[in-house]
């Protein structure tokens, strides 16, 4: 298969277009921080913002003019508190962000509906809740199997999805260990997939441990090397959570003028990735750097 490598520029110049709905998913884990601010940089506006839990990422995005809608599940700085330019956007008299809430279920429901082509995902978990009132789209529907009434999400299919993975071959073929979110379910919902990667390896590599592809080359696009592309979120095996980072956002995030200053020191003054990673510094880099943990080994050809 021929290779679908790209720069991190030149995948979201071509595959994330104004007014595209965009989900870049990873739950905690392996979240393309870099994807996120290369779309800032490069002045997307008109988005939908689809995730699980918008948390940081999200909120530099929103403060950065990108976006006119989010659907969620849940949002927040973790372990912090709150997303500040979320909530100057979202609060008062004259609200410029929309807003589409589910449960985490619901949003795992709907990718899911995406990915297998269906019209609606039923499900029981809005009973005894208040969000069927907050979103129209929840809608309650007869069993046809005569066993009562559930509810109903719609599908979500993506423009774009973008994940961070360990590691893919240059077709394509995308393996992940560690914490999963719904990063399957969403890549195959959507229309283009943008795959970033610690690392790049043969083919062999990924034959030698199928088990660990989640995402087939065939449903990718383009495939971005970006190591500490998921920086300050964590790759199992490359880098821990950076929590540092997560609680210097909060006082950052509460002020329009310090999020400004941040998203032009950090994002718009640097030509990438690269140079992200050069301004964080070697000391904070090697302060991240996990321990050996090895695991079992398996031998795919015989059972003993």
């Amino acid at each position: 298969m021929s290779s679908k490598v790209a720069s991190m520029r030149d995948a979201v110049a071509d595959l994330v277009r104004d007014g595209d709905t965009v989900a870049i998913e990873g739950f905690t884990h392996l979240i393309s921080f870099a994807a996120g601010h290369e779309i800032i940089r490069q002045g997307k506006r008109g988005l939908t913002l689809a995730r699980l839990t918008p948390d940081v990422i999200y909120d530099q995005m929103v403060a950065a003019g990108v976006a006119r809608k989010l659907i969620f599940s849940w949002l927040g700085n973790p372990g912090v508190g709150g997303l500040g330019a979320i909530r100057r956007v979202t609060e008062g008299a004259s609200p410029t962000l929309e807003l589409e809430e589910y449960s985490h279920f619901g949003m795992v429901a709907r990718y899911t509906a995406g990915a297998a082509n269906l019209p609606f995902f039923p499900l029981r978990s809005y009973f005894e809740t208040d969000l069927p009132n907050a979103n129209p789209l929840i809608r309650t529907i007869e069993s046809p199997y005569g066993d009562g009434v559930v509810y109903a999400v719609p599908p979500l299919k993506p423009d774009v999805t973008i994940v961070h993975a360990q590691r893919a071959s240059a077709a394509g073929d995308t393996q992940v260990w560690g914490l999963l979110g719904c990063q399957k379910e969403a890549a195959f919902a959507a229309d283009r997939v943008i795959v970033v990667v610690e690392e790049l390896v043969a083919d062999e590599v990924i034959r030698a441990d199928p088990n660990r592809t989640i995402i087939p080359g065939l449903i990718v696009d383009a495939v971005v090397v970006e190591p500490w592309g998921a920086h300050p979120s964590y790759v199992q095996g490359a880098y821990d959570r950076d929590n540092r980072f997560y609680l210097d956002w909060d006082p950052i995030s509460r002020s329009a003028e310090a999020t400004e200053r941040w998203l032009r020191e950090w994002v718009h003054d640097l030509d990438g990735r690269a140079a992200y990673v050069e301004k964080l510094g070697s000391e904070r880099l090697a302060s991240l750097r996990p321990g050996p943990a090895p695991s079992g080994v398996v031998d795919y050809g015989a059972y003993r």
